[in-house]
This record gives structure tokens, C-alpha cells and sequence, in this order.
């Protein structure tokens, strides 16, 4: 089958092994994916991954157990458990100490013909969700956990920082369960994907940097926006950290400690209230494609979506 492949280099591998499913596994034809920021740091080194890429996906079920699954488009959730142990117990699985994930951690991706998931992570795609549209499910996902993690009310003011793909769709979750958000970004363009549905939108030259809020979600990926979110965020507030950061200068943890300020981490989340969100149109991704590729021009939607004036890209197989 055909494959993004990243090993010491990233290539298009035209005759790369069809995965083997293992018990409670089902074999999926992968139809679309999506190139997520995750992919790109990977071949930058990060989590030290080699193999196939990609962890956001639709597919037809090929074979399962489950002969219900033969033939549903599906989505899939990437972290895979031991099912043992108390996180797997609590449905936890991103936080087990023996998961796989897809794509990133000892897992093959779905950046290929075909891919195979356990039968529990599957999610079956309602009939009005386009595969374009349910490729977004978990990057979506990853946005409304920070709602599953803590409860922020309606009347609470709260800024989305950084105005990237997890920026914009964080932002318009967060606007689509009625919350007061301001994303606040540096691209015009970009930030008029979220205003355009309803989301009120500064640019960061024109914003007062002041501790103004009581919620700052952090989606910059970078230090400076992590010290431009603690600048923000009021004292008692809660900085909510969406992107990792890998430290290259030192910084200042003083102001955390002095406003009594809480982090939170935030990662992964569940696929259903995402794909509820699609279903009930309280969102729309499709303004966010930038731009959608054959998987023979795989290595060109890389390219792509380093652009800065990408937000996302997508791969379509036949």
C-alpha cells in the first residue's frame, strides 16, 4: 500500500507492508486525512517516532469483528490502552503508562491506504457529517476538553491566544457552548474564519496586554505567547496551556506564584461531543481547509502546511 513514511526523512512509500489487525482490531481503507502540526514536529524529531504519520482520519471499515462496523465510515480515537489499568478503567486511555498512539508512539499512523485500529475506538460518522468535515473530530475533540476538565461560566471573560488551526477551533467551540471568547491572533485572514461565526477577534499589535481575564487558553506553541497568556490572565485566574512548549530560553515563573494563577494542561479529548458538535451544525470547519491533496503529492501538503497562510490541510485517498 502506499505510505507517508518519516525515517530520518519523510517519504511517499509506494509498497509499504498493509497493517496486520490483531484481536479486537478492524482493518479500515483510510478515504481522508489531516496534516496536524503534531506530524510536522515529528519529523523534527519529536517523541523520537519513525514510521507511518498521522493520527487524524476518516475510513470505511474493511473487516472487524464487529460485522455491524463492515462498511460505516468511521473516525477513530489515537490513544490505544492497556485496558487494565485505572486510567484505561476510568476511559482514560491517553493517560496510560502502556498506550500506543496513533501515529506518534509506537503505533503506524493513518497517512496511508490503510490502517488499523481496536474496535472500541471507533467512532461510526452520521450521515449528514461530510469525511471533510469529520476529519476535524479530533482536533475538535482536543478543543472541548478543556470543558470536560473545568467548568467555566458563562458570564467569565476568556481569551484563545494564538490564531492556528487548534486556535480557531478552540475558539469556535468554546463561542459554540456560549461562552464569552476573544481569540486573539496576528493573521487577519485567519481570525476572519472565527469571526465570521460569531467569534470576537483582536489582532495582537491592537490588544491591550493587561490581566484582564479571568480564562487565557494558550495555543501559540511558543514562549513568547506562554508569557503574553500569563500577562493576561488575572490574578486566581486559570492559564489553560493547549500547545506544548519546548523551552529555549529561560523564562519568568515568578508571576504565577505571586497571582496565585492555576495551569492546566490539556490534551486529548473524547470524540463523541465533537462529532455531536458536526452533527448539530454548531460549527463550521469547512472555511478552515486551505487546501486538499492526493496522496501521491503527499510530501507538497507538507510543504503546504508549514505555509503560514495554511490552517488546514487535507489528503484524499481514492
Amino acid at each position: 500500500m502506499k505510505a507517508v513514511v518519516y525515517n530520518d526523512g519523510l517519504k511517499l512509500e509506494n509498497n509499504y507492508p498493509m497493517p496486520t489487525p490483531k484481536k479486537g482490531e478492524a482493518l479500515i481503507k483510510v478515504t481522508t486525512i489531516g496534516i496536524c502540526n503534531t506530524d510536522y514536529e515529528i519529523t523534527k524529531g519529536y517523541m523520537g517516532y519513525k514510521g507511518i504519520l498521522g493520527h487524524e482520519f476518516t475510513g470505511i471499515v474493511e473487516k472487524a469483528e464487529n460485522k455491524d462496523l463492515i462498511g460505516k465510515r468511521v473516525v477513530g480515537e489515537i490513544n490505544c490502552g492497556c485496558q487494565e489499568c485505572e486510567w484505561c478503567k476510568q476511559g482514560l486511555e491517553r493517560h496510560c503508562f502502556n498506550r500506543s498512539t496513533l501515529g506518534i508512539w509506537q503505533r503506524e499512523g493513518c497517512f496511508a491506504e490503510y490502517v488499523a485500529l481496536p474496535e472500541k475506538n471507533l467512532l461510526v460518522i452520521p450521515d449528514n457529517v461530510t469525511d471533510n468535515e469529520a476529519v476535524f473530530v479530533e482536533p475538535l475533540a482536543a478543543a472541548l476538553e478543556i470543558l470536560e476538565q473545568i467548568h467555566i461560566p458563562p458570564y467569565k471573560k476568556v481569551v484563545v491566544l494564538g490564531d492556528g488551526k487548534l486556535g480557531i477551533i478552540t475558539a469556535l467551540a468554546l463561542n459554540a457552548c456560549n461562552l464569552d471568547v476573544t481569540l486573539v491572533g496576528k493573521h487577519e485572514e485567519k481570525l476572519a474564519l472565527a469571526s465570521s461565526q460569531g467569534v470576537k477577534t483582536e489582532l495582537l499589535s491592537n490588544f491591550k496586554i493587561e490581566k484582564a481575564y479571568d480564562y487565557v487558553v494558550e495555543a501559540t506553541g511558543s514562549i513568547t505567547g506562554f508569557e503574553t497568556s500569563l500577562a493576561l490572565t488575572k490574578p486566581r485566574g486559570t492559564l489553560i496551556l493547549k500547545s506544548t512548549i519546548a523551552a529555549s530560553k529561560e523564562f519568568n515563573l515568578a508571576p504565577i506564584v505571586i497571582d496565585e494563577i492555576t495551569l492546566l494542561g490539556s490534551r486529548c479529548g473524547q470524540f463523541a461531543p465533537a462529532m455531536r458538535m458536526l452533527e448539530n451544525k454548531r460549527i463550521d470547519v469547512n472555511p478552515l481547509i486551505s487546501d486538499i491533496y492526493p496522496i501521491d503529492k503527499s510530501i507538497e501538503a507538507f510543504e503546504r502546511n508549514k505555509e503560514k497562510s495554511s490552517v488546514k490541510v487535507l489528503v484524499k485517498i481514492d
